[in-house]
């Protein structure tokens, strides 16, 4: 089997690495001509992310990439501690959770993909694609074309393999939240009310929306606020400032910022509605390009996606992709809405008005100690499985190209 995989981001490369897993011939074709640069700020994987990287041998290379953050602590905008729970993970789980940069998370996977045997091009964007009976072109924004068995639109939010599969399909919306995220320096460890502990991601809900932190390893802290606004700031050079007026009255977050050395550009946070036409005979969506779900399980999301699909093109189907397709979807479907839905909780949490964050504050320690265990069994339980290594079991007599 020969596949195209659109995007060389988390999703992308992951795929790459458990299809080569497989025996497929593999090239990614990535728009930006670095696919690895510093987008995003940092994220975190939880630990049904950090077992689907394990089932495809990637995971110690991505815990060397980060640092270990094994507790969250929730706080209300007073500084008050509402509660500490393990952080992506069950307490009985030994394996904490890893927060890492996105571009050197990106960088390690498109590295173990390097190894793997697939071929990795940049500054290749995709403008439209044909499926054939035997084959599926790829045509990109040089002129230039490609052709496989089997193509894997992992291009992110802004897919355009999405819309190619589909011409209704469903765009992203704004959902009323932006993040800022940057990193401050180490006085701002020293200042900050409560300490910042090694180990521990502090959210505090503030008034305005949420903001995170974590001290790093090298004695700097990462930190990101989730604003709730009608929309995002126009300028990045007025950051600084806007971020210091909308937390002026919460110590934690004031302190932090005002020892930043870098502040990253907005990101709005966007919300895709349910993607009727999720795959084809010879396509399928993974990653954000069909479920942005955030809520720190996005990159997670993306590499279980990615070991669930290598695992049922192992399978095979008698008439090529699509059977195995209809069973990645199968399987993928039912977790991905609950996901959602567990994001969209999430979202409300952060960008709720005075009285909500009052009842919250009151709540929160009850669920917490009593619920929360319970309540997100489901997502760290997860059993995503094994990858076969195996000789790719769909193939199509062509032509030397």
């Amino acid at each position: 089997m020969r596949a195209i995989v659109i995007g060389g981001g988390i999703a992308g490369t992951t795929c790459a690495i458990a299809l080569r897993r497989i025996g497929a011939e593999v090239t990614v074709h990535e728009a930006y001509a670095d696919a690895a640069r510093e987008v995003g700020s940092f994220l975190s994987l939880a630990s049904n992310g950090l077992r689907a990287l394990d089932a495809l041998d990637c995971g110690d290379a991505v815990r060397a990439a980060g640092f270990p953050v094994p507790d969250l602590r929730l706080c209300s905008a007073s500084g008050k501690v509402l509660g500490q729970v393990p952080r992506g993970r069950r307490a009985s789980d030994p394996s904490p959770s890893v927060t890492v940069m996105r571009g050197r998370l990106v960088e390690t996977l498109r590295e173990r993909a390097s190894q793997a045997g697939a071929g990795i091009g940049t500054g290749r964007r995709l403008t439209g694609l044909d499926q054939e009976a035997d084959r599926v072109r790829a045509r990109f924004a040089d002129g230039t074309t490609d052709e496989a068995d089997l193509l894997v639109g992992a291009d992110g939010l802004w897919s355009v393999t999405r819309g190619a599969l589909d011409g209704r399909a469903p765009r992203p919306r704004y959902c009323g939240l932006y993040t800022v995220s940057g990193i401050s320096g180490a006085r701002a460890a020293r200042s900050a009310p409560g300490g910042l502990e090694p180990g521990v991601f502090t959210m505090t809900f503030g008034r305005r929306g949420a903001f995170l932190d974590v001290p790093a390893p090298d004695g700097t802290v990462w930190w990101s606020a989730q604003v709730s606004a009608p929309e995002p700031p126009a300028a990045r050079s007025q950051l600084p400032q806007v971020l210091q007026e909308l937390y002026a009255g919460e110590g934690r977050a004031s302190a932090i910022l005002r020892d930043a050395l870098q502040v990253d550009r907005p990101t709005p946070m966007h919300t895709l509605a349910d993607v009727p036409v999720r795959y084809g005979d010879r396509v399928v969506l993974v990653g954000d390009a069909l479920h942005p779900v955030g809520a720190g399980q996005g990159a997670g999301m993306a590499v279980e996606d990615a070991v669930v699909l290598a695992r049922a093109l192992a399978r095979g189907g008698a008439d090529g992709p699509r059977e195995a397709l209809a069973a990645y979807d199968r399987e993928r479907r039912p977790r991905l809405l609950r996901m959602a839905k567990a994001a969209g909780d999430n979202r409300d949490a952060k960008s709720g008005g005075p009285l909500r964050r009052r009842v919250q504050d009151l709540v929160m320690p009850l669920a917490l100690r009593h619920f929360h265990a319970r309540a997100t069994d489901w997502l760290y339980t997860y059993d995503v499985g094994t990858v076969p290594s195996a000789t790719a079991p769909f193939s199509r007599a062509r032509e030397d190209q």
